[in-house]
């Protein structure tokens, strides 16, 4: 009897905590919420804290607050020109109106990027269309980026309940095709620059070599002929001074030119000489003084 009275009291608790505990939810500061009930929202963006629902009655659904980024697969563009590229670029956006995003994409991230991948392809389609080549890798890439977040954001803010933050390009590369037949315009351009760089140092080196040879030959020709200079005048130098110890000594200038001659003629041991013994060459051999007979 006791024992019931004390499981009442007991159930009444316990079915109360599991009420309480079903009633109350969270919100992080992270998240937005939103309230359903029977599938229709009854509270839109509810703010972080503690809130209260009624069980089996309300539903709450929360989603992802912060900035969120949508990574694009490559796609292929092609510019005013007709040239075509691929480009990798990724998106920054976050939920900017709750019911909206609930309603649009039934609070699935996938949906959201899905219907925001679409509309950044339209829309890099439509600037890219617009520009050049150069243009779009560097002289107006930011312009592009900027005009397209504003075009995006007119469109997704009140169909899809988010907000495009940001939208950046990563890599814009040319396609496989295009690739391979531009690689080998570069390879050719390059082969024939570098023959075009040898073929013009052979002819500088050639120039260089001509004229080092001129310079050569002008340089020996002019040492030849100062040599010759020097040696004609040592020579009339020479020539002077024997004459000048001729005239001085006439004697002893011919002595002299005999024992040169002497020197010359006998230093080869092998020489045979036919001369007449009563010749004027040796004089010097038979009388000290050279007195002739």
């Amino acid at each position: 009897m006791n024992s019931n009275k004390l499981m009442i009291p007991l159930l009444v608790v316990l079915l109360a905590l599991l009420v309480i505990g079903n009633s109350a939810f969270i919100v992080d500061e992270k998240e937005r919420a939103v309230m359903l009930q029977f599938g229709r929202v009854v509270k839109d963006d509810i703010k972080p804290g503690l809130h209260f629902k009624v069980p089996l009655m309300h539903e709450i659904r929360k989603f992802d607050a912060r900035i969120l980024t949508m990574d694009s697969r490559p796609q292929r563009y092609l510019t005013i020109e007709k040239k075509a590229m691929m480009v990798d670029s990724y998106a920054k956006w976050r939920i900017l109106d709750v019911p909206t995003y609930y309603t649009s994409t039934g609070g699935d991230p996938a949906v959201a990027e899905r219907l925001l991948a679409q509309r950044v392809n339209e829309g890099l389609r439509n600037q890219f269309g617009r520009r050049t080549l150069h243009e779009v890798v560097s002289g107006e890439r930011d312009e592009l980026m900027v005009e397209l977040t504003e075009s995006l954001n007119k469109v997704v803010k009140p169909k899809l309940g988010i907000e495009v933050i940001d939208v950046r390009v990563k890599r814009i590369d040319l396609p496989e095709e295009v690739s391979e037949s531009v690689y080998a315009r570069m390879t050719t351009e390059r082969e024939r620059e570098a023959r075009d760089h040898r073929a013009k140092g052979n002819e500088r080196a050639t120039i260089i070599r001509a004229e080092a040879d001129r310079q050569k030959v002008v340089i020996e020709s002019e040492g030849y002929r100062k040599s010759e200079e020097l040696r004609g005048q040592g020579d009339a130098q020479a020539a002077n001074i024997y004459a000048e110890a001729y005239n001085k000594d006439a004697e002893f200038y011919r002595f002299t030119r005999s024992l040169t001659a002497y020197r010359n003629t006998f230093s080869n041991k092998g020489d045979v000489m036919l001369i007449d013994p009563e010749s004027q060459f040796f004089r010097y051999l038979k009388d000290a003084e050279g007195k002739a007979d």
